[in-house]
C-alpha cells in the first residue's frame, strides 16, 4: 500500500534505468584528444597544420607538378624547369646501380639484384624451415659472388676494382653477416668462458675494436695492414676491408648476444648437463637458441646498421650504391641534380632497411607466439 498522493510527481520505485553517455569516437575522439584538447593546443595545432600544408604544396610542387621526368642526354629540359629533374635517374641508373662495372656485363649485376630481392620475398614467409632460408641465402651469396667476378661458366673476368653500385653492397653485406654473427656468437661465448686466456682475449678484443671507430679500423685493414704483409703475400683490398667489416659487426653483436645468454636461467644449462650434454651440445641445442631468440631485436639493429655502413666503403675507392651516384653526378650535364639522386638512393636505402626491419619484427612476434604455446 502506498503513502503517496496519486496525482504526485514523486517517484514509487527506483528510476529506470539510462544508456550511458556514449563517448568520443573516431575522428571526434582523435581531435578532442590529440589536437583540440584545450584553446592554446587548438591553436597551436591550426598553426602548424598550416605551416605543414603549405610545406607539402611547394613540394608536391617541386617534386611532382613542375618536375622534369625526361630530358635529351644533355639535360636541357631540366635546365629549363623549375621544379625536380627526376630524368637524371633514367639517364645515370645503370652507373648508380652498376658503378664502373663494364657496361656489356651489367646485366650480371642486374640478376644478382633480382635474386636478392626475389629470395628476401620468398624468406621473409614462415613456410620455409630456418635451414632451407639459411641454404638459400649461401647459395645465393655465392653465386653472387660468381656472377660479378666471372672467370667460369663461360662468364668474362671482371676484377674487384670494378665492382660497384647496388650489387657491391649486397656483397659487402653479406660477407659481413656470413663472416660476423658466428664470430659475435664465439666471442660472447669466449667471453664467458671459465679459462681465463680465452676470456681475456674475447674481451680484449671486444672491447679493443669497440673503442675505434669504423672509418680508422677500414684504413688500417685496406691501408695499413699491407704494410706489415710480406711483399708475396697480396690480399685484395675489398677483402681486407670485407675482414675489418666482420669484426667490427661481430665486437658490437657479442655484446648483444651476451646480453641474451644473460637471460637465460642457470637452470637450463644446469638441466641439459645433468643429462650429460657435452658443452657445445648444450650450447648448440639448449643455450643459443633460446639467447639468439631473446636477441633478435637488437641483433636486427645491428643488422640494418651493417648495411647503411657499407657507404664507408666509398673512401676506400670501392664505390657502393652511395658512392657509384656520387661519381654518376660528376657529369657536368648533370652535376646540379645531386638532390634528386641522392633521394634516389635515400629510397632505396629506406625500402631495404624497412624491409629487414619488418621481418625482424615478424621473427620476434613468432617467437612470442611459440612462447605463449609452450607456457599453455
Amino acid at each position: 500500500m502506498t503513502t503517496l498522493a496519486p496525482r504526485s510527481f514523486a517517484r514509487s520505485g527506483p528510476a529506470a534505468s539510462r544508456p550511458a553517455p556514449t563517448p568520443p569516437h573516431g575522428v571526434r575522439l582523435f581531435l578532442t584528444t590529440h589536437l583540440f584538447p584545450s584553446p592554446l593546443a587548438g591553436l597551436t595545432s591550426l598553426v602548424l597544420g598550416a605551416v605543414l600544408v603549405l610545406a607539402l604544396w611547394h613540394i608536391a610542387r617541386w617534386a611532382v607538378i613542375d618536375a622534369v621526368w625526361v630530358s635529351p642526354a644533355d639535360g636541357s629540359a631540366c635546365r629549363a624547369a623549375a621544379g625536380a629533374c627526376w630524368a637524371v635517374i633514367g639517364e645515370k641508373y645503370r652507373v648508380m646501380l652498376f658503378g664502373a662495372y663494364a657496361y656489356d656485363e651489367q646485366w650480371r649485376g642486374a640478376v644478382i639484384i633480382v635474386l636478392w630481392i626475389v629470395w628476401g620475398a620468398i624468406s621473409a614467409g614462415s613456410w620455409l624451415s630456418v635451414r632451407v632460408r639459411l641454404a638459400g641465402w649461401a647459395l645465393v651469396f655465392a653465386a653472387s659472388i660468381v656472377l660479378l667476378k666471372g672467370g667460369i661458366l663461360g662468364l668474362t673476368p671482371v676484377g674487384t676494382d670494378q665492382w660497384g653500385g647496388l650489387p657491391l653492397t649486397f656483397i659487402i653485406f653479406g660477407g659481413t653477416i656470413t663472416g660476423g654473427l658466428p664470430l659475435a656468437v664465439l666471442l660472447a661465448l669466449g667471453r664467458r668462458s671459465e679459462l681465463p686466456v680465452v676470456r681475456l682475449l674475447c674481451v680484449a678484443t671486444i672491447e679493443g675494436v669497440r673503442g675505434i671507430p669504423l672509418l680508422a679500423l677500414l684504413f688500417f685493414a685496406a691501408l695499413v695492414l699491407p704494410l706489415f704483409l710480406p711483399a708475396q703475400l697480396t690480399v685484395d683490398k675489398l677483402i681486407r676491408a670485407e675482414i675489418g667489416m666482420i669484426i667490427f659487426f661481430a665486437a658490437y653483436a657479442a655484446e648483444v648476444v651476451r646480453g641474451g645468454l644473460q637471460a637465460i636461467p642457470e637452470g637450463q644449462e644446469e638441466a641439459a648437463q645433468a643429462l650429460g650434454l657435452g658443452y657445445w651440445l648444450r650450447m648448440r641445442k639448449v643455450v643459443l637458441p633460446q639467447a639468439l631468440a631473446i636477441s633478435v631485436p637488437a641483433l636486427f639493429n645491428d643488422i640494418i646498421r651493417a648495411f647503411k655502413n657499407t657507404t664507408f666503403f666509398s673512401i676506400l675507392g670501392l664505390f657502393d650504391v652511395l658512392g657509384a651516384t656520387k661519381a654518376a653526378l660528376q657529369d657536368p650535364n648533370w652535376v646540379r641534380y645531386g638532390t634528386e639522386g641522392y633521394i634516389f638512393v635515400f629510397v632505396l636505402y629506406f625500402i631495404i632497411c624497412s624491409a629487414m626491419s619488418a621481418y625482424g619484427s615478424s621473427i620476434e612476434r613468432s617467437h612470442q607466439r611459440r612462447g605463449r604455446r609452450a607456457a599453455r
